[in-house]
């Protein structure tokens, strides 16, 4: 098991990271919130998951323990894969999904693009007892300092969108993203872009 990885990061990508360890680059999945924080060429420190199938070895990267821990009991749940775990991370942190499940909020779960309005009762069900109790304030994401359009457009390319829509929520979400004080929350714009894709549908 490979409980982190650090080092500097030697490449970007819109769900990826490569960050090199000892000569090696490593290529770790990661949240856009977790790749808002890294930059190329400046040292990290990501907890990870690795995750064995068949036929691939994939690594998974996140920006603290209490994220990976969320990231792999979600896992727990029938038909939840680390695509979709990663996705719901990806929408939500993990204080916001532990709200959801303690309060039954069915609504923040079918945001999340793969899961529809069965699959998040099955999943308050599923989960209710195993993500425990919300441990803070509520949280809106990664600050990120430039480039928050590019960010947010890879985000929904990398969940699954088509460059239509993710162009389409882009535009819509730039008034709120114009208005905020100081630097947009991508994890926030993320939230509302997806909002008014599930409108669209």
């Amino acid at each position: 098991m490979i409980a982190f990885v650090s080092g500097p990061v030697a490449a970007l990508a819109p769900d990826s990271a490569v960050v090199e360890v000892g000569g090696i680059g490593l290529a770790v999945q990661c949240t856009p919130n977790t790749l808002s924080g890294l930059r190329v060429g400046r040292d990290t420190k990501l907890a990870t998951s690795l995750v064995v199938r068949e036929d691939s070895l994939t690594l998974y990267g996140f920006a603290d323990d209490d994220e990976r821990q969320v990231f792999e009991l979600l896992q727990t749940a029938s038909g939840v894969g680390p695509r979709l775990a990663q996705s719901m991370l990806a929408v939500h942190t993990p204080d916001a999904l532990r709200r959801a499940v303690a309060t039954g909020d069915e609504k923040a779960l079918t945001a999340v693009p793969g899961i529809g309005k069965k699959g998040a009762q099955k999943l308050l069900l599923e989960l209710k007892d195993r993500l425990g109790a919300p441990t803070g304030a509520p949280a809106v994401g990664a600050p990120v300092t430039a480039g928050w359009r590019d960010q947010l457009h890879a985000a929904l390319i990398g969940l699954g969108y088509a460059t239509r829509e993710a162009d389409e929520a882009v535009a819509a979400v730039t008034p709120q993203a114009e208005a905020a004080q100081g630097i947009p929350q991508v994890g926030a714009l993320l939230k509302a872009a997806l909002q008014t894709l599930n409108r669209a549908r």
